[in-house]
C-alpha cells in the first residue's frame, strides 16, 4: 500500500516531534541549529565525524539526539545550489520520502544557506515525495513485516518562507501526481483484471474531473472502417474499445492538441507468438495509452488552459482460430491497405487507425502518439531515453526541452524516404514489418503514412514505460513515463 503523505506548508512549526529533515547545500554551513532545538550542535558534530559535505542525494541520519525534541534528524545533501533543476527538486523530495521509514510526523526545513526557495521548488519537492511513495501491492495478501516500512499515513509539514506560494503550486503538483500514479497503476495491473473494456471504464471516470469521454465499440469502429485495429483484436474473446477523452480548458472553438496511446492490454504476439520467457511483461504493452490517460487526468485535474484530446486504442492480441494471420491484407480507415507480415507488429496497426481517426475528426494543431512499440528502440537507447520521431522540427525541439526539464528524456531518431522503402509491399500499399534492421525507424515510417501534414511526433517508450530502473521518484515496475513530459510540453507551448 502506498504511503499517504498529508502535506502542508508553513513558515514555522509548533510541535517539534517525529522526524526532522534539513537541507544542506554542498559547501554551505550546517543548517541552523535553532530550527531543530539543537543547542549542543549535534548536527555539526555528526557532520564533521561522518565527513558529510552536502553532496547531492547523500544523507546524514542521526537517531534520537539527546538535545533535540525530534526523534530523528536527517540532513539531506542538496549539492551545488546554483545547478538545481526542477527534476533535481523532485529527486530530493523522493530521497526525503525514502528516509521517512516508520515516522508518522515529518517536518522538512526547506530554507538553507544559498538556496533561493520559491513556491515551485517547494511544490516539486513535495511532488517527489508523493511519487516515491507509490507502491503496487494490491494483490499481496501477506505484507512483509518490514520495520523500515513507512506508516500508511504520514503528516508532513514543509517549513519555508515561501509557504503561501508553495501551497498554491502544490495543487498543480497533486494533479500531476494523480496522473502519474494512475498511469503506473494501470500498467501494473494484471491482464486478467485490465482488459479493453475495463481500461475504457477508467477513461470514463475522468468525467468526474470535467472531461468529456466517448467510448467506441467494435461495431462503431467497424462502421468507420478501422480494420487495421480490429484485425489485431479479432483473435481475442475480449472486445476492443476506442476511448476518446476531451478536455476543453482553452478558448472556445480553438483547435485542440491531440495525444494518442497504444493500448494493447496484453500482447502474446498473436499467431507470430512471442517466446514464453518474460511474456508476462506484456501486460505493460499499454504503457502508451496509460501515459495518455494519465496526462488527460492531470490536465483535467489542474484545469489546464488548453483544449486537448486523448485517444486510446484498446485491444488484446491473442492467437486463436479467428486470429489474424501473416499474409492477410487489411484495409485501414485511411483506405490504405496493409499486408500483415508479422502479427507481433500489432501496435502500429492500432495506432494507424487511431491517428487517422484523430486527424480526420479533430484536425488538431499537433498529434503526439506514445507506444511501447519496438524492442529495437531498447537496443538503440536502452532504458535511459525514449525514442523521438517527428515530421516537425519545432515540435521535436519543444519535446526535447520538456524532456530535459522533467528528466523524462528523449533522443531524436531519423525519418527518411530511404527507410520508407523498406515497408513497401509487393501485394498491398505497405507491410506492417520491415524486418530487424532499423526496426524502430521503419515502425515510425509506417505511422507517418497516417498523419498527413499534421505536425506529429511518435514516442517509442518501450524501454521507459515498464520494467525501467528504479529512481529516487519511482520504485515501481511501471514508471508512469510520459505524463510529466507531456504536461510540461503543454505548459511551455500552450500556457506560458
Amino acid at each position: 500500500m502506498s504511503t499517504k503523505f498529508n502535506i502542508t506548508f508553513a513558515s514555522s512549526v509548533a510541535e517539534k516531534a517525529g522526524l526532522a529533515i534539513l537541507l544542506q547545500p554542498k559547501g554551505a554551513a550546517v543548517p541552523a541549529a535553532a530550527q531543530i532545538a539543537d543547542p549542543g550542535s549535534v548536527v555539526s558534530r555528526a557532520a564533521e565525524i561522518a565527513g558529510f559535505s552536502g553532496k547531492q542525494m547523500t544523507v546524514l541520519d542521526i537517531l534520537a539526539p539527546q538535545q533535540s525534541s525530534f526523534d530523528r534528524l536527517v540532513v539531506l545533501g542538496v549539492g551545488k545550489p546554483g545547478k538545481l533543476s526542477a527534476y533535481d527538486w523532485l529527486r530530493l523530495g523522493g530521497k526525503a520520502a525514502s528516509m521517512v521509514k516508520r515516522a508518522r510526523a515529518v517536518t522538512v526545513f526547506l530554507d538553507a544557506e544559498g538556496l533561493d526557495i520559491d513556491g515551485e521548488k517547494a511544490a516539486d519537492l513535495a511532488l517527489g515525495m508523493i511519487l516515491q511513495a507509490y507502491v503496487f501491492d494490491s494483490f499481496k495478501t501477506k505484507k512483509k513485516d518490514d520495520e523500515d516500512k513507512p506508516a500508511e499515513e504520514v503528516s508532513v509539514t514543509i517549513v519555508t518562507e515561501a509557504h503561501k506560494k508553495a501551497a498554491a503550486a502544490f495543487s498543480t503538483a497533486q494533479a500531476v501526481a494523480g496522473g502519474v500514479n494512475l498511469a503506473r497503476e494501470l500498467v501494473n495491473l494484471p491482464p486478467n483484471v485490465l482488459g479493453p473494456v475495463e481500461f475504457a471504464a477508467h477513461a470514463k471516470d475522468l468525467e468526474a474531473l470535467g472531461a468529456t469521454v466517448e467510448i467506441l465499440t467494435e461495431t462503431e469502429m467497424g462502421e468507420l472502417g478501422m480494420n487495421a485495429l480490429l484485425g489485431v483484436a479479432q483473435g481475442s474473446a475480449r472486445p476492443p474499445r476506442l476511448a476518446v477523452i476531451e478536455w476543453n480548458g482553452g478558448k472556445s472553438g480553438e483547435t485542440p492538441v491531440a495525444f494518442i496511446g497504444k493500448g494493447v492490454v496484453f500482447d502474446t504476439g498473436g499467431i507470430s507468438i512471442k517466446p514464453a520467457a518474460s511474456m508476462e511483461d506484456m501486460k505493460g504493452d499499454m504503457g502508451g495509452a496509460a501515459a495518455v490517460i494519465g496526462l488527460m487526468h492531470t490536465l483535467s485535474a489542474r484545469k489546464a488552459r488548453v483544449n486537448a484530446v486523448g485517444i486510446l486504442g484498446l485491444v488484446e492480441n491473442m492467437p486463436d482460430g479467428n486470429a489474424q494471420r501473416p499474409g492477410d491484407i487489411v484495409t485501414s480507415m485511411s483506405g490504405q491497405t496493409i499486408e500483415i507480415i508479422n502479427t507481433d507488429a500489432e501496435g502500429r496497426l492500432v495506432l494507424a487507425d487511431a491517428l487517422w481517426y484523430c486527424k480526420e475528426r479533430f484536425k488538431p494543431q499537433i498529434m503526439i502518439n506514445l507506444a511501447t512499440l519496438t524492442g529495437a528502440i531498447m537496443v538503440a537507447l536502452g532504458t535511459q531515453h525514449a525514442g523521438l520521431f517527428s515530421n516537425d522540427d519545432d515540435l521535436a525541439d519543444d519535446l526535447l526541452k520538456a524532456g530535459k526539464e522533467t528528466g523524462e528524456r528523449l533522443w531524436r531518431m531519423p525519418l527518411s524516404k530511404d527507410y520508407d522503402k523498406i515497408i513497401d509491399s509487393r501485394f498491398a500499399d505497405m507491410k506492417n514489418s520491415g524486418g530487424r534492421n532499423a526496426g524502430a525507424i521503419t515502425a515510425a515510417q509506417f505511422l507517418k503514412r497516417f498523419v498527413g501534414e499534421t505536425p506529429w511526433a511518435h514516442l517509442d517508450v518501450a524501454g521507459t514505460a515498464m520494467n525501467s530502473p528504479a529512481t529516487e521518484i519511482s520504485q515501481s515496475w511501471a514508471s508512469g513515463y510520459g505524463v510529466r513530459l507531456l504536461d510540461q510540453l503543454v505548459r511551455n507551448r500552450y500556457e506560458a
